[in-house]
């Protein structure tokens, strides 16, 4: 089977005749463990391609098309504060160019993606991500209350902007998932409510995700902490599937695979075992073994790899994930 038959047998619900895919879905590795590498034999100025050849790993790469905002002053600091702000910039925030851009890159893929080598995600901003760009971390939280009718106008927008960028998209090429960026949960849950999700939010999920099934496309919800409690919420809008599924935060994939046996889970790995040995790395594999079995499930790093991996550790295991990538299928 090629990279992308394996990628899209389990998506859909099947288990390929060889082995799972083998994915790092975040390998653009953090600079310090990169650095680190390098330190320890990694070649350098290696691109991603090079570097997933290097690794033995299934290529999956990641195109995008982001509204473009002027840098923030300062860490979880916003670039508005009121509707005026958003008007004031709201004219150069959604442009064509970064459409074309995004057409103009899956031209480049297309040949490798319909031959099979390769797996293309679609980054897209999200109704809670990209509000919170606007106004920063705390305002954002209270613009639900303070400003509901600049946060349904901006999510309209983007909403809009995310829709033209995947009607040109795939006229070109039909990726093989759109993933949202949202990070909209924490170690203890989510961090609004359902009343904000449905009012603010649901509407244009479901709107983005009929289109894109309408077209043969999957769509996954990237958030960072415990999603467990969103994913009816993210089902009830036509959402696929959910990662990282980080451990940290105490997801469990097991309980919601039981729960939600078609939902699609993409990580789940705990990368604080990473260098703790063979025994806690192959450990950790015994753990998600059953839901490796059980499909719509593609197994991978629950985050970046961090810098307290060393390279050795790392392809000890890359080592053991293939062996357990062919024992899932056995």
């Amino acid at each position: 089977m090629t990279v992308r038959e394996r990628f899209l047998t389990v998506l859909n619900g099947g288990l390929p005749d060889d082995r799972l895919p083998m994915v790092e879905w975040a390998a653009w590795w953090w600079d310090a463990t990169i650095t680190r590498w390098i330190g320890e034999g990694f070649p350098e100025n290696l691109n991603l391609e090079q570097s997933l050849q290097y690794f033995g790993l299934d290529e999956l790469h990641c195109i995008g098309c982001s509204p473009h905002t002027p840098p923030a002053p300062g860490h979880g600091l916003g670039v508005i504060q009121n509707e005026e702000d958003y008007e004031r910039l709201r004219k150069d925030m959604y442009p064509d160019s970064a459409i074309k851009w995004l057409v103009n890159s899956a031209g480049n893929f297309k040949p490798r993606h319909d031959n099979g080598d390769i797996i293309m995600r679609v980054w897209l901003d999200g109704f809670f991500w990209f509000p919170r760009r606007l106004f920063g971390i705390e305002p954002h939280m209270f613009a639900f209350y303070d400003y509901p009718e600049l946060m349904n106008r901006i999510t309209q927008d983007l909403c809009d902007f995310n829709m033209k960028a995947l009607q040109e998209l795939f006229k070109v090429m039909k990726p093989d998932f759109v993933g949202y960026a949202e990070d909209m949960s924490y170690n203890h849950g989510p961090m609004i409510s359902k009343e904000c999700f449905d009012k603010f939010m649901l509407p244009h999920y479901i709107a983005m995700n009929n289109f894109c099934h309408e077209n043969g496309v999957r769509t996954l919800v990237d958030s960072d902490g415990d999603v467990t409690v969103m994913i009816p919420w993210f089902v009830k809008s036509g959402i696929d599937g959910v990662y990282p599924l980080e451990r940290q935060a105490n997801v469990d994939i097991a309980k919601i695979r039981r729960e939600y046996p078609e939902f699609i889970m993409l990580g789940g790995y705990d990368k604080m075992v990473m260098n703790k040995g063979e025994e806690e790395i192959k450990g950790e594999f015994e753990r998600i073994l059953p839901v490796m079995k059980s499909s719509r499930y593609i197994p991978s790093v629950d985050h970046q790899t961090p810098p307290g991996v060393s390279l050795e550790e790392y392809k000890l295991y890359i080592k053991i994930f293939e062996e357990y990538c062919v024992k899932a299928v056995e």
